[in-house]
């Protein structure tokens, strides 16, 4: 950064790792997501849950993700939690 004035502190952008999901893999996971639990296994309700997510990615995938990291990808796929009103 040095000698780079203000322009050494643009940000470059969010820090971390890419996603580690090719663009097909993300397509493959939104298909598996609109298919529902159950298609997956998960017969006693029809909620996804990040915990479930997380399953499925590694089932599908063979990698894991952290709550937090599926909570990042799901977004970044257009899903986004769902709040039911009682």
């Amino acid at each position: 950064m040095a000698g780079q004035g203000a322009a050494g502190l643009a940000s470059k952008g969010p820090s971390g790792s890419g996603c580690r999901l090719s663009d097909a893999q993300l397509d493959a996971l939104a298909a598996a997501l609109e298919e529902g639990p159950a298609a997956h296994g998960w017969v006693e309700d029809q909620r996804w849950t990040l915990a479930r997510v997380a399953e499925l990615i590694a089932r599908l995938f063979r990698l894991r993700y952290t709550l937090r990291g599926v909570s990042l990808l799901l977004h970044c796929v257009g899903f986004s939690p769902q709040a039911r009103k009682h």
